[in-house]
């Protein structure tokens, strides 16, 4: 059984909504998250929602540059609508710094061994039947391991996740900017080596890819190499609402419609003018589309909530 501790956090919005710190017991430690709650009412339904790649914090943030608040922004969103939601920090990280010794030790597996655990904690809390779980880009990966495992989950939403493996995908992602033609060869075959589950000597890379290629996170990209997310979509028992963005460019549509063609029975929505981190941008002007990834004062996109609202409501 996940042990649970909360507390109450002030706030702008006090009057609208309450917003509790939770605590679970991790690896070595606790695991933090925030609970946003619609005001005085019990919420019938509670969204968590797992964060993507890198040192992404609870809010949606993190030091690279990123500071849009995407999360934040969504639990916000929900609780106008009458949805709870819990939004975490992953094991080793900002508030879950405790749960592990080393935040780079970690696999996918390891992460939805996490959900779990929320899983458990929010079902007291709340005393809700199950949960909802949304996981954005990387965390959709996490979100569709989790409901494998646990019949405590609602159903799934997997927000600009890969349909493909990472490995094809981050492919994708390097042959996109100009600038790295000169050093592709070296990162597509440091992807290849890692895709048969051997480890990379970075001390042969051109410098500028060894923090991509770093020793210390090999073991969780192998990891991560090894999964094929459509083969996870397939075997879903549970209800999945799959979003996209039209102007992402960092997932893109051709992985939401190979998720979609592997769930068929799955809901799929694609907003034509939003981003990877779910903001509305007005062109395919890649320089005005990153620009959006410092902004926390940009609300989401219309229709994002919205999707998510009508997905739970209708399951």
């Amino acid at each position: 059984m996940a042990a649970l501790l909360a507390f109450t956090c002030g706030g702008a919005h006090a009057a609208a909504w309450q917003e509790h710190i939770l605590e679970v017991l991790g690896p070595a430690g606790m695991l933090q998250g925030a609970m946003l709650s619609p005001g005085e009412s019990e919420a019938s339904s509670v969204v968590l929602i797992i964060p993507g790649s890198g040192p992404t914090d609870r809010d949606g943030n993190n030091p690279q540059g990123v500071n849009a608040a995407t999360y934040k922004l969504l639990a916000e969103g929900l609780a106008q609508r009458g949805i709870a939601s819990v939004r975490i920090d992953k094991r080793g990280m900002f508030g879950s710094v405790a749960a592990v010794s080393n935040a780079n030790a970690v696999t996918l597996d390891d992460y939805a061994q996490d959900v779990t655990q929320w899983i458990v904690a929010i079902r007291e809390k709340a005393t809700v039947d199950c949960v909802w779980v949304l996981g954005h880009s990387e965390g959709g990966l996490v979100a569709l391991l989790a409901a494998q495992r646990d019949t405590g989950v609602c159903g799934v939403v997997v927000a600009a996740t890969p349909g493909r493996p990472l490995g094809q995908v981050l492919r994708e992602q390097l042959s996109a900017n100009p600038a790295n033609a000169p050093v592709l060869k070296d990162a597509f075959d440091a992807i290849a080596t890692l895709e048969r589950g051997e480890h990379v000597d970075v001390e042969k890379l051109h410098p500028v890819l060894r923090p991509l290629f770093a020793p210390q996170i090999q073991k969780f990209l192998i990891s991560s190499f090894a999964i094929d997310p459509a083969h996870l979509a397939a075997a879903m028992n549970q209800p999945l609402l799959i979003l996209q963005g039209g102007r992402d460019i960092q997932v893109t549509q051709e992985d939401a419609r190979r998720l979609h063609a592997a769930a068929p029975e799955a809901k799929l929505v694609v907003l034509p003018t939003v981003n990877h981190l779910l903001k509305s941008v007005a062109s395919d002007d890649r320089a005005a589309n990153l620009a959006t990834y410092a902004r926390a004062d940009l609300p989401l996109a219309p229709g994002v909530v919205e999707a998510v609202e009508r997905f739970v409501a209708e399951h």
